[in-house]
């Protein structure tokens, strides 16, 4: 009987590399960012807790100087972040070729995840400053059809023997809070009141790094499978 094919190993590890990339990446990006924020506050530097990541993205800043080299960071890190993600989705089927139901219900699930790792490309190219329609209109299909990826491979996950559950349970866990975010980014506090800013500054960085968490274990987990 033919040895079914393992499934590529670059992927996960592209996927791995893509987290850190973007922590790295827009770190740099918030300590070169020249100041400003959606509150009008006069400030000389990046706040995590005012201040959102499409800020980094701007080309100029809400205090009117030139963002050159967060802009750059930013596209960077978000670029290669959502190649990431597209990468990843499309490898993960692989591992649920047994049983044909399973299988095509992650080829669904890994369909929204291309529309996710793409919308976010998407974001990255739309700089808020500029084009702050189309920007916002990205940055909610990136997360919506992300709920819908992670609660897939969840059911997905669980349906497959192969895969530890706990691996579901991370996605279950991050498609929770990630349902809860975009209640917030729909449903939330005004920006214009100091405490909406900052719940929403803040719950933003919150869902992100949980997203990049998410990711690197999915990652690391579809690696130790693969061995």
């Amino acid at each position: 009987m033919k040895a079914e094919k393992q499934p590529a190993q670059w992927p996960f590890k592209f996927a791995i590399f893509a987290c850190i990339q973007f922590l790295v990446l827009t770190v740099i990006a918030m300590l070169a960012y020249p100041g400003g924020s959606i509150s009008g506050s006069p400030t000389s530097r990046y706040s995590f807790f005012s201040n959102f990541f499409s800020e980094l993205g701007m080309t100029v800043t809400r205090s009117g100087e030139r963002n050159t080299a967060s802009m750059v960071l930013f596209v960077t890190a978000l670029t290669l972040a959502g190649a990431g993600l597209i990468v990843f989705f499309v490898a993960m089927p692989q591992f649920f070729r047994q049983k044909r139901a399973v299988f095509a219900l992650s080829w669904l699930g890994s369909a929204f995840g291309v529309v996710s790792g793409a919308a976010y490309i998407g974001v990255a190219f739309t700089p808020a400053d500029l084009l702050r329609n189309l920007h916002t209109d990205f940055v909610l299909a990136a997360f919506r059809s992300f709920l819908v990826v992670v609660a897939v491979y969840a059911l997905v996950i669980f349906l497959n023997p192969r895969f530890p559950n706990g691996y579901a349970a991370v996605y279950l866990t991050f498609a929770l809070l990630l349902a809860g975010y975009i209640w917030l980014l729909t449903q939330g506090p005004d920006l214009e009141t100091e405490r909406g800013l900052v719940i929403q500054a803040t719950g933003q960085k919150l869902i992100v790094y949980a997203a990049i968490v998410c990711t690197w274990i999915q990652s690391r987990g579809a690696l130790r499978l693969n061995q």
